[in-house]
């Protein structure tokens, strides 16, 4: 049971494992079925995130009408909230988080408590992944390729402002805005002094500038952060000095490369 403010309960999650056949190689040195022997399996995890509230309204009706987008980026929000705290309560540091393309199959659908617990449901629909846009927008400039074969053969350097950055750009997805605003308190100061190199190309110095003006938004944001939750000012803080910060990378990566 996942509860809510003063205890509510949200919804119930039910976690079960299965087996399902590993899919065969195709190709050069495939064995007969005779000699292969049993299929191998591999283990398969069902998540399944039932709201605590019955519906009021037609079940076909509600799947009909409702956006099952929006309603499964809510239940990813949530799935991710459960294992933010597993990470911290078993200190395990590199627990991923759920993504849609990790994801073999999303559905979104009605059915009684015990029923949807099983894996059956009275009406559901299979949500496809939606097309990553706005990730491909914010990366297709750093040409990624070709810059995994830059650090890799030595002709440039992965930063270490830019994994704070990455960082703080997870927190702030998640809607986890005081860990971003923290994050991004040592991003920025990170970004400042490693940037220091690229002076006088492109635009940098421009950008450097500006960054050094959002010290003081930045700071006040982590100040209120240890005080406790955000509110929408300093959020709307936050967003605007991350994306000024990646676009500085983005700039100091294009100039590198070009």
């Amino acid at each position: 049971m996942l509860r809510g403010h003063a205890g509510i309960p949200e919804h119930v999650l039910v976690i079960t494992t299965t087996t399902a056949e590993r899919p065969r190689r195709r190709g050069v040195g495939r064995r007969s079925p005779s000699a292969a022997g049993a299929a191998p399996t591999v283990d398969i995890g069902r998540a399944t995130l039932i709201a605590a509230d019955p519906l009021t309204v037609d079940a076909e009706t509600w799947l009909r009408e409702h956006d099952v987008e929006a309603e499964v980026a809510a239940a990813l929000a949530t799935m991710n909230r459960v294992i933010d705290v597993h990470r911290i309560a078993a200190a395990d540091p590199v627990a991923p988080p759920i993504t849609r393309t990790a994801c073999l199959l999303v559905r979104v659908g009605t059915g009684a408590g015990d029923q949807v617990a099983h894996g059956q449901w009275r009406h559901a629909v299979a949500v496809a992944p939606p097309a990553e846009t706005s990730r491909r927008d914010r990366t297709a400039v750093l040409r990624p390729q070709e810059r995994l074969g830059a650090v890799l053969a030595g002709r440039d350097v992965a930063l270490a402002c830019e994994l704070l950055t990455l960082r703080a750009r997870a927190d702030a997805d998640a809607g986890r805005w005081r860990e971003a605003a923290f994050q991004l308190r040592v991003a920025l100061e990170a970004v400042l002094a490693e940037l220091l190199p690229w002076s006088g190309q492109g635009d940098i110095d421009e950008r450097l500038a500006e960054l050094r003006t959002m010290r003081g938004a930045v700071g006040d944001a982590a100040n209120a952060a240890l005080q406790g939750g955000l509110d929408a000012e300093r959020i709307a803080d936050v967003a605007r000095v991350l994306e000024r910060v990646e676009a500085a990378l983005r700039a100091r990566t294009h100039a590198e490369l070009s």
